[in-house]
């Protein structure tokens, strides 16, 4: 059975690049462990565009949604550990698969 590769595209504007990527470095590790994951990349966006992808690939869609309905839905309900009511360092997000 092919993987199922999920891209979330963030908008984020240059002023909040640092934040987002400290947000990423902080969770490195955290879904990982989760059934069915099998690899992750943060492309940081170069010359003419505020994008970055995040790039997830899993055994299957159900192991997927799975994550989002979990541990990544719980992450985001709880905010940093640092700062609980962070405001989102991305301007907009839209999801490929």
């Amino acid at each position: 059975m092919p993987s199922v590769v999920k891209i979330n595209v963030l908008t984020v504007p240059e002023e909040q690049r640092e934040v987002l990527e400290k947000r990423f470095a902080s969770r490195a590790g955290a879904v990982e462990g989760s059934d069915g994951f099998e690899w992750f990349e943060l492309l940081r966006p170069v010359e003419g565009t505020d994008t970055y992808l995040v790039y997830t690939r899993w055994r299957s869609e159900e192991d997927f949604q799975a994550w989002m309905e979990g541990p990544m839905k719980a992450a985001h309900q709880r905010g940093g550990e640092d700062a609980p009511q962070q405001k989102p360092a991305a301007s907009g997000s839209t999801l490929w698969s």
